[in-house]
């Protein structure tokens, strides 16, 4: 299974048709957020029309870019997994959206708490019965200390909360963005933890997923410029 990882689009719609040939071979599209420019909210709907045009598998969330009412917009598009645990080929998908507290420019600026409570479907889940083996995460805000969450060599700015969160439940990926300086992949345990990069710069990647009788693993992960 190929997964086309995107995040931080910010009404660059204009990019979205050079990557017409990734999503045609995608399996599965990943969003994780920033629909919107900066400081222009209303553009972000044109940015999820365009982009649902593209493929008919999209999982998105919300950005700290994105009013927080704009979900009410994804999820009548059908692409929103935030604050919910959505079911795909074997795999088990779950979102959370917006950015934490920093600069209060920006819409959709939230606290740890309550990020991550958008994450209440997953840990009402039963982890023992194996239903959360095949568990992906697309979170806008990267979890803390990785490669992911860099705005400067030895600077961090990732939430702590979350990196718990994955330590906790294991999930085979995370995608996230929001660091636009921190495009790479790094891995938390055995969960293979991605930024994409900001595709508003044409930045994004492609995961390859293998199966195993009933179980998800990455195989690959392309760090990829337009």
């Amino acid at each position: 299974m190929k997964l086309l990882c995107i995040s931080d689009l910010h009404g660059n719609i204009e990019v979205l048709d050079k990557l017409e040939s990734e999503f045609k071979n995608s399996d599965a599209v990943l969003f994780a957020g920033d629909f919107a420019k900066f400081g222009d909210t209303k553009t972000g709907l044109p940015a999820l029309e365009k982009l649902t045009e593209k493929h008919q598998n999209i999982f998105a969330v919300l950005g700290n870019c994105d009013k927080e009412d704009f979900l009410a917009q994804i999820e009548a598009a059908d692409v929103s997994c935030q604050k919910s645990l959505v079911f795909h080929e074997g795999l088990l998908i779950a979102g959370c959206g917006g950015g934490t507290k920093f600069t209060g420019t920006t819409p959709y600026e939230r606290t740890e708490e309550e990020i991550i409570s958008d994450y209440k479907t997953v840990a009402e889940s039963d982890s023992e019965s194996g239903e959360l083996g095949n568990l992906i995460l697309i979170m806008h805000n990267p979890p803390k200390d990785t490669e992911c969450d860099k705005v400067a060599p030895t600077v961090h700015v990732g939430s702590q909360m979350l990196r718990e969160f994955v330590e906790q439940y294991k999930p085979i990926l995370v995608v996230t963005g929001h660091i636009h300086e921190s495009k790479g992949v790094d891995k938390i345990g055995e969960t293979t933890v991605l930024n994409p990069g900001a595709l508003l710069e044409g930045s994004y990647s492609v995961v390859t997923l293998t199966k195993d009788g009933h179980q998800w693993k990455v195989d690959s992960v392309e760090l990829k410029s337009i």
